[in-house]
């Protein structure tokens, strides 16, 4: 359980992590299977990830162990330190100047959580933090940094959309359904794993929610006198497989009925979005999205709201029930 009293909850606070959203997607490419959504990308990246891997044994270890550990290294899970602005060079910097005690440590318990009584024969030498680092890096510049603006939108949507529900219904209406094992208990503790362990009581400066595009990623980060981290699921994310998504007869009537286009708009508005974001998502150009915004608005599918300065659109009641089809709607 995370214990939090109300000083602590109202100071809590969205960030977001590169260098996590790097984690789940070495995650991803490593496991022989991947989630649904995500396949045209792990098609085109796990061949060239998993040769990088061949060639170095330090790298292939850790990642074997990160893909099959329910504990990852302590290392590994430190809260971002830049807010919304989290940058991936911040983030790397700060793991390489974790100490070899420290990193190795927390090795050798994610090792113990994933084959009890051996010994992994890579975990040798020194740098651990730097080693990490570096693996890291290459991850990110050779199969995320491309996709990083579209990710990234996705991820400021569902920020955005609990941050509204935070507004009107308060935190616990804001974090439902963050993965499968959280959720509140009582009025002041969030239970964040259903595995064993202890309480985490956090500090009156409340605690960082961090998402990731990956649909079943969830961890915790800490560390010394820094804000607890939950990282979480983001809504919406994994296009293509919730409900409304569009899989199906059912989305295929929706094409016919709206055109391509609008049609997959009016499914990503399941949740909320700006028109710069659904551009990235969709790889089109703003007018382009603008344009079927318009005409989407006109015919009562889609609404706006201003949000400080940006406006975000979103599903009106009957665009909800067209966009989930004649079952669900």
């Amino acid at each position: 359980m995370l214990r939090l009293d109300s000083l602590a909850l109202s100071r809590s606070r969205f960030a977001l992590s590169p260098f996590a959203e790097t984690l789940a997607a070495i995650v991803q490419l490593a496991r022989p299977y991947g989630e649904p959504w995500a396949g045209p990308w792990r098609e085109r990246h796990r061949a060239a990830f998993l040769a990088r891997l061949a060639g170095d044994g330090y790298a292939r270890g850790l990642v074997e162990l990160i893909a099959a550990t329910k504990y990852l290294p302590d290392h590994l899970t430190l809260p971002p330190g830049g807010g919304m602005e989290t940058t991936l060079e911040s983030e790397l910097a700060e793991v390489a100047r974790v100490p070899d005690e420290v990193a190795v440590a927390g090795l050798r318990t994610a090792q113990e959580h994933a084959w009890a009584g051996q010994r992994p024969a890579w975990l040798t030498g020194r740098g651990h933090g730097a080693r990490a680092a570096e693996l890291f890096r290459a991850v990110w510049d050779a199969h995320l940094a491309a996709d990083w603006p579209a990710r990234r939108a996705a991820l400021q949507r569902d920020v955005t959309h609990r941050a509204g529900l935070l507004a009107a219904h308060g935190w616990p209406r804001a974090l439902r359904q963050m993965n499968r094992t959280s959720g509140w208990v009582g009025v002041d503790a969030i239970r964040f794993s259903d595995r064993p362990g202890p309480d985490r009581v956090v500090g009156p400066d409340g605690m960082l929610f961090v998402p990731v595009t990956a649909q079943r990623s969830s961890w915790l980060c800490e560390a010394p006198d820094r804000p607890f981290a939950l990282v979480y699921a983001a809504r919406g994310s994994g296009a293509g497989t919730g409900p409304g998504s569009g899989a199906g007869e059912d989305g295929r009537a929706l094409a016919r009925l709206l055109g391509g286009g609008r049609a997959q708009i009016l499914r990503q508005l399941e949740t909320p979005a700006t028109t710069s974001e659904l551009a990235l998502l969709l790889d089109q150009s703003v007018g382009t999205v603008g344009g079927h915004l318009a005409i989407l608005r006109d015919t009562g599918l889609v609404d706006r709201t201003r949000v400080g300065r940006r406006v975000l659109y979103h599903r009106t009641e009957l665009g909800d029930r067209l966009a989930q089809g004649p079952e669900r709607g």
